[in-house]
């Protein structure tokens, strides 16, 4: 490979959530952290010097987003995920989560009911719950082969006049799931019945391994496409999050100037030059980068299932389709959920994201970060063992 994923980088001491706020969030300072959704992996070596480049200006002051910003993602969009976009269509939030935010409010009324399908990515209850609208809870359910699947028919007993969002992850976070077009089309049909808007978080649109394919829920058909704001960014895909930028894609003209004017009301809508010119960096150069990355994630993902079964049988690594991360299950352990845990901190000395933040009945899962080099895995699947014991 042109690019080397194997390098081991100390990310302590650089103010990382992921490394500098374990002590906070576990107890204690001598975790290996495998937890919080950014990868152990060099920012890309491309992006690094567009911003050296723009840092030789000695000026910094307020920045424009050129209109190659959006086209940049526009290019990457259709060839990547075969979907044309219109310009139009395209603005821009400082995260994913604050868009979710912005769309919510712009889009909803207090008192309002939005649907999310837990387990998922903790930030949907807390969007929805700190915007005083009402949460209701269609929990995925598990197919034969022991893969998430939507409940349909319980998710349209849920609707009434009250009802007015779904928001989704496509890719799903933490399950792993990559949405088949026909799932996401019967989903859409229901939100096209009901009227519900549906708010799609595809931040991890680029994580998808071989045979799955990503399909935004947008390009359905246009019915669906005019009721749909998906959210996205660089920032998982090249490890940028902490550069806060992030795309927003609004067929629908109306929808789109309500989130607007929310965007601007907010004062939300500058971002920052060295967002805008990572943005652009990534998506103009990122393509051999990408492949390389998938090539060595999907070997990780094989890495710690085939390790999980030889070594660890009684703990079930969720297949994943997609993402670069993988859902544990320890029900096999015989523990209860604080047990787990603290054999987890204590004997393991390992911090993975406990599955209870994702809701869903997840007290016995626990969600692993598999963007790190070879090693990093190696070394906590042996701590691991301690569950045999």
């Amino acid at each position: 490979m042109k690019y080397n994923f194997d390098k081991i980088i100390e990310r302590k001491g650089t103010d990382s959530i992921k490394y500098d706020k374990i002590p906070l969030i576990f107890g204690r300072d001598d975790l290996q952290p495998l937890w919080v959704a950014d990868m152990d992996f060099a920012t890309p070596d491309f992006i690094l010097e567009d911003i050296k480049k723009r840092l030789e200006h000695p000026v910094l002051g307020y920045t424009l987003r050129r209109a190659s910003f959006f086209e940049s993602y526009m290019r990457w969009a259709d060839k990547r995920y075969n979907w044309p976009l219109k310009k139009d269509w395209l603005t821009f939030s400082p995260g994913v989560v604050g868009a979710l935010a912005l769309s919510i409010l712009a889009l909803t009324n207090e008192k309002d009911k939005i649907i999310i399908q837990p387990p998922v990515y903790h930030p949907f209850f807390d969007v929805i719950k700190g915007n005083n609208r009402q949460l209701v809870e269609n929990p995925l359910k598990k197919d034969r082969d022991g893969k998430f699947v939507m409940d349909f028919e319980h998710l349209k007993s849920l609707i009434d006049e009250n009802t007015k969002m779904i928001i989704i992850a496509n890719p799903h976070n933490p399950g792993g799931r990559v949405w088949h077009k026909d799932e996401l089309k019967k989903l859409a049909e229901i939100a096209v019945t009901h009227d519900l808007i549906i708010l799609s978080d595809d931040i991890h649109a680029d994580f998808v391994y071989q045979p799955h394919q990503y399909t935004p829920i947008a390009t359905i058909n246009k019915k669906a496409a005019m009721r749909t704001i998906t959210v996205s960014s660089p920032s998982k895909t090249f490890n940028i999050a902490g550069l806060s930028t992030s795309v927003v894609i609004i067929p629908n003209e109306d929808m789109r100037q309500q989130y607007n004017k929310k965007l601007m009301d907010m004062h939300l809508f500058l971002g920052n030059i060295f967002g805008n010119v990572a943005f652009e960096s990534a998506y103009n150069n990122g393509e051999e980068w990408l492949d390389e990355l998938l090539v060595y994630l999907q070997a990780n993902r094989d890495y710690v299932i085939d390790y999980i079964q030889k070594h660890i049988p009684c703990i079930k690594p969720v297949v994943s389709e997609g993402t670069f991360l993988m859902w544990l299950d320890f029900s096999g352990t015989g523990l209860a959920h604080q047990e787990i845990k603290d054999k987890l901190i204590n004997k393991a000395k390992l911090a993975l994201n406990d599955g209870t933040m994702f809701g869903g009945g997840s007290e016995n899962y626990f969600r692993l970060n598999i963007g790190t080099p070879r090693k990093n895995l190696q070394m906590a699947l042996k701590k691991l063992e301690v569950f045999n014991h």
